[in-house]
């Protein structure tokens, strides 16, 4: 127990000391998570909006298999990364695998069914409360989608961080196609389970408490976002 008590106490020193090795497993995680999230928001924000307002035959197996995908298996996203940007495989020729651009790659996979499957639940309860209206201004399809969007930005965020806080805690995916390399593509969360694999509790405490920190802050803004939504309506 004392020794666990002695790790701790070293790891919150680290984190207080801004340790250089630590501050950069965290950058690299949050800029890889970052990246992954912003793409995957460009693809599925628009995306889950259409699906909102459009029916067509096998509307709701598309819709079945969307939902299914949230919960993808990240290793088996991280084995089909790899056999992608693999020297024998069809992207090999490009050099992505062990790079964070490979973990980027895998981490948006991951993380646009989410955004995507949310973002149809939120736009398809404002086209219910506002199809009459759109449709007697004569708006369009894309008008119609980009409104939508809109009006439900603040539950739009809310799906956003729900996938950033998805994308910031994977391990199976990244460890994969990442490679885990020193100063290269170690994350958070491979740190972690290294570190902790060879005894170095200290490092593996300190981004234990920086990535529950990073967790909590997503859990409350998007919290506060849907506050804030409600008090407007949205």
């Amino acid at each position: 127990m004392s020794e666990i008590a002695d790790s701790l106490g070293l790891a919150v020193q680290l984190i207080a000391a801004l340790d250089a090795d630590l501050l950069e497993i965290v950058l690299r995680s949050l800029g890889v998570s970052c990246a992954a999230v912003l793409l995957a928001s460009a693809v599925a924000l628009p995306l889950g909006a259409a699906l909102a307002v459009s029916r067509f035959p096998g509307y709701r197996g598309v819709v079945v298999m969307l939902n299914a995908l949230m919960g993808l298996p990240p290793v088996v996203v991280g084995l089909v990364v790899y056999l992608l940007l693999s020297r024998v495989g069809p992207l090999g020729d490009f050099g992505l695998l062990f790079t964070p651009t490979a973990m980027v790659i895998a981490q948006t996979i991951l993380v646009t069914p989410i955004i995507c499957a949310l973002a149809r639940q939120s736009v398809e309860d404002l086209w219910g409360e506002y199809s009459e209206q759109l449709r007697s201004m004569g708006a369009g399809r894309l008008a119609i989608v980009m409104t939508l969007l809109w009006e439900g930005r603040f539950s739009l965020l809310t799906a956003i961080l729900a996938g950033f806080g998805r994308a910031v805690a994977e391990v199976g995916a990244v460890l994969i196609v990442g490679g885990n390399i020193a100063h290269h593509t170690r994350v958070m969360t491979t740190t972690i389970a290294l570190e902790t694999a060879r005894g170095d509790l200290q490092l593996a405490l300190a981004l234990g408490v920086v990535l529950i920190c990073v967790v909590l802050a997503i859990n409350a803004g998007a919290f506060m976002i849907r506050e804030y939504a409600q008090r407007r309506g949205n």
